[in-house]
Parts: structure tokens; C-alpha cells; sequence
């Protein structure tokens, strides 16, 4: 069963009358006139006139099997019909759930034991936030309640996710929460200097000691970062980073928490992104990627050291969300999953799909007059637009460039992103040789037609 197909226009306006988009000035989206997606398949989407585009994003970096899978659809179906929602409150439980969680944690490293699941990546973070204070209110130690998160880094935009998050017109447009602080995001390319990647790597890892040493440890509660920054626009740290970011949160016992919201099921080409840094977080924030993006859902992965202190002397855990483990999510993170690791895609990302992307950007964009780096691993990458490519230097209107190239691209049949002075891109997992092929062609056309315009080309 299909809605009765009405005229663009009238879609347009009447969204113009009752939506207030993200992220956008909404006076300015209604005289233009929102685009309209009603059909996916696979990395397609079709608009209401018809128009066909290439999904460089997965949605929200995502729909990590694309669109249109009838076994996520069969799933969801199949739970519906047998019990389409109960709670975890009341001391109650459901199959669902439970064998959800048995399937994660077989994916999972095995220091991983507890799920607190949510409904978005937001509040997976929300939930983080109370829960970190309260496992050092159980292990007596209830002065550690301060957070660290990065500037420019983004934990969702509820008004805790976002105070932890490092965007300054996010935290302008609603205030702070108390107990929060920020270092430095590892940006080389931007604020490296003179230094290697090497040791700008170490300096920005040593800014979270100087901070947990300005704060005091026994006032630090956890660290939270991307293990590579998403939303901030697809940047890797170097290599040196994680190590010794670890090594710092070892040293003064400070959780360490991974926000793999956009990093994890496979984005790198391993099942989550801090197994391809390297390193081991004492909680995960999941979402996205969980389901697909089909059906809304999310979770706080805890570590057995933090689990256990919380199941044994914890006593009444004081949090819960009415769709915390919702059956139709639950089925539908299982089939998702099971197709994640049954049909070989992660490993196909890390082995195959994921070399030829990124050989292929630098071949296409290596010696391109408009780009200055290249940067990504797996499915996910960037390209930094840059004025002087032998000293760094940036366009001064960098962020109009790269939202003109965005747009030039949706004229061309691509969805990619633009953030700060970064074209940033996130196909499905699922992606075919063939389907990448056209995922960098057409960004090559939207890039060399913003060349063309400032004269470049």
C-alpha cells in the first residue's frame, strides 16, 4: 500500500509549514523548497520528480546494507505480528532483546559484557553521561563526574550529548551543562604547524593530561571521543594518538569512552572503528549502523569492570527509556547484523572495497589543483579543499566553497557532505567496484565545477 503521489510543490509547502530542518537556516530551505525522496534501493534514491541519485552518505552514515533489504523488512514485519512492543521495566524481558544482545556481544571484543540500550546516538550519550557518574558513585569515588570531549567533536545534539560535543553554535544555541570540559580535536592538516603528524598527534593526546591535571583526576570522570571525527568533518587522527590517549586515561583512571555512533558496524572495515585504531574503550555508544538506520535505535556498551560494579553493588539503577530494547528495533539490529556477518561485507570493506575507494581518490584527487588531502579508511573518506597546498593554507570562505560543491553534486545525481572546508563521504557497506566508480566520478564532476568557478580549472 502506497500514499496517493502528490505534486512536488505541494510537498514542499506544506513541509515548509509545520518542519523546522536540522542544521539549516529554515526561512532560506522554504524559498527554495525542500527535496523530496520517496523511493531507495540499494545506493539509490529517487525524488518525488523522479530524479535518480547515487547515496555517497548512507543516509546519516547509516543504512550500512543500503536500501530496500526485504530481510530487514521481513523482520520487522514478522515481530509486529507477534508482539510489536513491551518494555524493560516491570522486571520484564522479551526473546527479541535478549538475543540481540547474545549476537552483539559474540561481535563484540569479550571485555565487553552489558548493553543499556536507547534510540538514538543522542541519547546513548545522555544515558553515558549518568552512568560513568554513577559507576564512580558506586566504586566510592563520587567527586569523579567531569567529562572531557574535544572541541569540534559531535555527540548529538540533546542538550547533554551537545555540551559533550565541541560545536560552539550547538552550545550558543542552548547553553552548557556543568561538569563538562574540552581539548583540542587532533586536526593536523588545520592546526599541526611546523610539527610531523607524528608529534602534533602526541601534543593533542598530552592536552587531555593537561587537563586532567588542571581538573584533578579525582575530579575526571571519562574521556569521550570519536575515534575518528564524523560529523566534524571525517577526520583521522595520526597514528600516534589513540596509544597515548589510552595511555593517559590508564595512568589517572579516567573511563575512556568510545563514541562509535558513526565509526562502528564496519564503517573502517572492522566491526568498530577502535579495533582499527587500536585501541580499548571501557564503554562504546552505538547507533546508526545498529539497524541499518530502518528503525530507531542506539545503546551504551559497557565494559565488565564498569557492568559488574553496577549489577553487584549498585543497587536500583534510576534510568529507562520506553523504548529502550524495543522489539521491532531488536529484530531488525538481529537480521541486520546477522547480514553484516553472514554475507562477508565487513570483511569485504576491509579487504577489498575499502582499498579500492580510497586508491581510487587518490588517484582521481592526488594531484587535483582544488584539493589539498586526502584523508579516510574503508568506506569513509575526505577531501580537504586548500588555496596553497605547500603550506596548508585554506580558502578564507572554505565553508561556501565546499557547501557550493555539495550542491553542485546533488545537481549531478550525488549525495556527499560538506563540512568546514572537507567534501566527506560514506557509502553503504554493500557498495559494488561499479557503484564506487560512480560515487567518485560524479564527485570528481561536482569538485572540478567548483574548481571552474574560482578559476582553478
Amino acid at each position: 500500500m502506497s500514499m496517493t503521489k502528490r505534486e512536488t510543490r505541494d510537498y514542499q509547502n506544506s513541509d515548509a509549514s509545520h518542519h523546522i530542518h536540522a542544521f539549516l537556516d529554515q526561512k532560506a530551505l522554504n524559498a527554495e523548497g525542500a527535496r523530496v525522496m520517496v523511493k531507495g534501493d540499494r545506493l539509490n534514491l529517487w525524488d518525488n520528480d523522479g530524479k535518480r541519485y547515487l547515496d555517497g552518505m548512507s543516509g546519516l552514515w547509516c543504512t550500512q546494507l543500503g536500501y530496500g533489504r526485504q530481510d530487514l523488512a521481513d523482520a520487522a514485519a514478522a515481530q509486529f505480528a507477534q508482539l510489536p512492543y513491551y518494555n524493560m521495566f516491570f522486571h520484564t524481558t522479551h526473546p527479541a532483546v535478549i538475543e540481540l544482545s547474545e549476537l552483539l556481544f559474540s561481535l563484540l571484543p569479550k571485555h565487553y559484557s552489558h548493553a543499556i540500550y536507547t534510540n538514538s546516538g543522542s541519547e546513548s550519550n545522555e544515558a553515558l553521561i549518568r552512568t560513568v557518574r554513577r559507576y564512580w558513585q558506586v566504586v566510592g569515588k563520587p567527586d569523579k563526574k567531569i567529562m572531557i570531549g574535544r572541541w569540534n567533536g559531535y555527540h548529538g545534539s540533546t542538550l547533554a550529548a551537545a555540551a559533550l560535543g565541541g560545536m560552539k553554535p550547538m552550545h550558543e544555541m542552548g547553553g552548557m551543562i556543568p561538569d563538562v570540559a574540552h581539548i583540542e580535536e587532533p586536526y593536523w592538516y588545520v592546526k599541526g604547524g611546523d610539527l610531523t603528524p607524528h608529534e602534533f598527534g602526541l601534543q593533542c593526546a598530552r592536552q587531555l593530561e593537561d587537563k586532567i591535571l588542571e581538573l584533578g583526576a579525582d575530579n575526571v570522570a571519562g574521556f569521550i571521543a570519536e575515534p575518528f571525527q564524523g560529523a566534524g568533518g571525517m577526520i583521522f587522527p595520526p597514528e600516534s594518538y589513540w596509544p597515548e590517549i589510552q595511555r593517559i586515561c590508564r595512568q589517572y583512571d579516567v573511563l575512556l569512552c568510545a563514541d562509535e555512533v558513526i565509526g562502528g558496524f564496519g564503517r573502517t572495515g572492522e566491526w568498530f572503528a577502535h579495533e582499527y585504531f587500536g585501541f580499548e574503550p571501557d564503554t562504546l555508544s552505538i547507533a546508526k549502523g545498529l539497524t541499518s538506520g530502518y528503525v530507531p535505535m542506539g545503546g551504551v556498551i559497557l565494559s565488565k569492570r564498569i557492568a559488574d560494579a553496577l549489577v553487584n553493588e549498585g543497587g536500583v539503577f534510576a534510568h529507562g527509556l520506553t523504548y529502550s530494547g524495543h522489539p521491532v528495533a531488536a529484530a531488525v539490529a538481529i537480521a541486520n547484523l546477522k547480514a553484516l556477518r553472514d554475507e562477508n561485507i565487513i570483511a569485504t570493506v576491509r579487504d577489498d572495497t575499502g582499498p579500492y575507494l580510497q586508491k581510487a581518490l587518490r588517484e582521481v584527487f592526488g594531484n587535483h589543483p582544488l584539493i589539498g588531502e586526502i584523508q579516510g579508511g574503508g568506506l569513509v573518506a575526505a577531501l580537504q579543499f586548500a588555496e596553497d597546498k605547500a603550506t596548508r593554507r585554506r580558502y578564507a570562505n572554505e565553508n561556501e566553497l565546499a557547501w557550493r560543491c555539495r550542491t553542485i553534486g546533488f545537481e549531478e545525481g550525488v549525495i556527499i557532505r560538506s563540512t568546514l572546508g572537507r567534501m566527506i563521504m560514506a557509502p553503504a557497506l554493500i557498495a559494488t567496484h561499479a557503484e564506487l566508480d560512480e560515487l567518485v566520478e560524479k564527485t570528481k564532476r561536482a569538485v572540478d565545477r567548483t574548481a571552474k568557478e574560482i578559476g582553478l580549472l
